[in-house]
């Protein structure tokens, strides 16, 4: 099934400065996203904390950042996805001021990262509810694409600007610096969608009986199973790809410039690839349909899930151009994922499945990581340890593919 807006085609002829908008505003919402990972060496220095601490804080964002994901998804559908977007993003604006000037310790940089967390999830779901309701199916692969490719590079940006100011300037640079982030995205993106309608697919009533009515769709139903999976390895290699980069640099003997610039190095590999990804694999499956698309990205997900890991002490340059096939792979479907479910979904339940996908989603990508890291700690020094904690994430991108394989074909969606 396929479910378009009915004034997606409408909108599309008002020009795509809003879509140029909402996109710069994803970039700069995504310069916090990574703000306390990028100087975190610096900030533990300062605050005296132990790992542990340091963990927790991330921890923290991440159920935060989950929780929003799930609450605004579900009321997008009777609010209407413009409305809560916005909401969200002032409200993510005044979250990342104050965690900017306010986070000097270790207690007020868990409270405050976790308010930012809870706020900035609130503009994802929305924002691609936006380009759903506002962009033609036969580019709203690649629409999605720009939006969520926007997203990869602000988060790279927001790794090299937070590495390279706290290690020159202090901490407190890098969160100033990166924490003004969403207020300059609210400041894009209100403009921009000043002009366009709140739609409002469905209310409370009619959204209560029939948000779930999309779980008796088998194309829902393996959308929802294949970004769980999609969630696991992705999660899972952002967490631990670029520890074993580092090992690798170790290992390698490679200066690279110093911690700085070997982050830059890192975060490159994962997240430029990422946006370059989100880019062409969403155009691609406008072109090739949706279910060949997230069959090939599978595939080639899990090659690298499987092969990387075993590549422990192979030459850099080597280890750093698979690095950067595994980040181009594990990203790839994100978009489309996101593109199919906007039309295998009713408009009134959207929302509801969003919300449900980010639930299932971000549940096994939180369990990723600790399960990486049990299978690194049962290995212990053996030199296949590596090899075996990414292989645990190649499993979620072969399920993946079977899932993407299993939809029914599709065909290019021609306007």
């Amino acid at each position: 099934m396929t479910t378009a807006s009915p004034l997606a085609d409408d909108h599309a002829r008002s020009g795509s400065t809003w879509l140029a908008l909402l996109c710069a505003s994803r970039f700069s919402t995504s310069l916090a996203f990574m703000a306390y990972a990028g100087a975190l060496v610096p900030a533990m220095q300062a605050w005296g904390m132990t790992a542990g601490q340091a963990g927790s804080i991330q921890t923290a964002f991440n159920v935060g950042y989950a929780l929003s994901l799930v609450g605004s998804s579900w009321f997008a559908d009777s609010l209407g996805a413009k409305r809560v977007f916005l909401w969200a993003s002032w409200a993510t604006a005044l979250t990342g001021i104050a965690f900017a000037f306010l986070a000097r310790s270790a207690e007020t940089g868990l409270v405050l990262f976790a308010l930012l967390g809870l706020t900035q999830g609130g503009t994802y779901a929305p924002s691609i509810m936006l380009v759903a309701q506002g962009v033609p199916a036969g580019r709203r692969g690649a629409a999605v694409g720009w939006l969520l490719g926007a997203g990869s590079l602000g988060y790279f940006a927001s790794i090299a600007l937070a590495a390279g100011l706290a290690e020159h300037f202090g901490y407190q640079a890098a969160f100033i610096a990166c924490g003004l982030g969403p207020l300059l995205a609210t400041l894009l993106a209100t403009p921009g969608l000043r002009g366009r309608p709140n739609i409002v697919a469905a209310g409370p009533a009619r959204r209560l009986r029939g948000a779930f009515r999309f779980l008796a769709d088998r194309r829902s139903i393996l959308l929802t199973a294949g970004y769980t999976t999609h969630c696991w390895e992705l999660l899972g290699m952002w967490a631990w790809l670029p520890a074993f980069l580092t090992t690798s640099f170790a290992t390698a003997g490679a200066g690279g410039g110093g911690a700085g610039m070997r982050g830059l190095w890192i975060a490159a590999a994962i997240h430029l690839s990422g946006f370059l990804s989100s880019l062409m694999m969403g155009r691609a499956s406008d072109r090739l349909g949706r279910r060949t698309v997230l069959v090939a990205m599978g595939v080639l997900g899990a090659a690298c899930s499987f092969g990387i890991g075993w590549m422990d002490g192979a030459p850099l340059a080597l280890v750093l151009a698979l690095a950067a096939l595994y980040g181009f792979a594990a990203l790839g479907d994100s978009p489309v994922l996101s593109t199919a479910m906007t039309e295998s979904v009713e408009p009134g339940s959207l929302g509801a499945a969003l919300a449900v996908r980010s639930i299932l989603g971000f549940g096994a990508g939180g369990a990723a990581p600790l399960a990486v890291g049990l299978m690194l700690d049962r290995a212990g020094a053996a030199g296949s340890a590596w090899g075996w904690g990414f292989s645990l994430l190649g499993i979620g991108g072969a399920l993946a593919t079977a899932c993407a394989l299993l939809l029914p074909a599709d065909r290019p969606v021609r306007n």
